[in-house]
């Protein structure tokens, strides 16, 4: 990502950042399989780190271009560590944990700032792929702790199901639900059903809120001039 991002325009950067990511995602795990999955899920942490932390502080060593492979090889070596010593579930709760958190400064941003321009309106879109990110760590947990919980994953194993589940939890949040993938344990039915519901929600309230509210500052500027 660049180093002159700021403030102003961080999140439309992001979001174009995030979409590719999930692009590049479904064709390396297409074509590359499982080293393709944690190079790529290492990009996107460090993404979001640029793009979201990094505006709260100083410039982010992760935005130079030796810094980022360093970090990129970083998370991956202690991704794979993770995963060959049987942590997967410690893996998966650090990923879940980062991207909370990450959302939450997120929101802090576009939410709380006071500050309604096109950058808090793309921002809005980002929290919206940040809640699915989340909801796919929680299934990829569940899966792990209670492997089963959903039905028509091809394979078992954390990094095997990660673009499967990230797939079904926008399929879930967008209530789009094609049935290739099903909840087949209670927990797992929850947290679907939940998605969904926050899914709704959160574009019929908080997305139409901030457009409606930068319409009335337009037209304010107009009737003023």
């Amino acid at each position: 990502m660049s180093k002159h991002i700021v403030p102003r325009d961080n999140f439309i950067y992001l979001t174009i950042a995030i979409i590719l990511l999930l692009l590049f995602s479904a064709i390396l795990d297409q074509y590359f399989g499982d080293i393709g999955e944690r190079i790529l899920l290492a990009i996107f942490v460090l993404t979001l780190a640029s793009g979201v932390w990094s505006i709260k502080g100083k410039r982010s060593f992760f935005r130079s271009g030796i810094g980022l492979v360093l970090g990129i090889i970083l998370v991956t070596l202690v991704g794979y560590w993770l995963d060959e010593s049987g942590l997967s579930v410690l893996h998966i709760l650090i990923m879940l944990v980062f991207f909370v958190l990450t959302c939450w400064v997120a929101v802090q941003q576009v939410i709380f700032s006071g500050r309604i321009d096109g950058n808090s309106i793309v921002g809005a879109i980002c929290i919206y792929l940040l809640l699915g990110m989340i909801w796919a760590m929680l299934y990829l947990l569940i899966e792990n702790i209670a492997p089963g919980s959903f039905k028509g994953l091809p394979e078992t194993g954390t990094s095997a199901n990660v673009d499967s589940l990230i797939y079904f939890s926008f399929i879930s949040l967008t209530t789009m639900g094609f049935g290739d993938i099903t909840p087949a344990l209670p927990l797992a039915r929850f947290l679907t059903y939940m998605e969904g519901l926050v899914g709704q929600f959160y574009l019929a309230i908080l997305v139409a809120s901030l457009v409606g509210t930068r319409v009335s500052v337009w037209q304010q500027k107009g009737d003023d001039s």
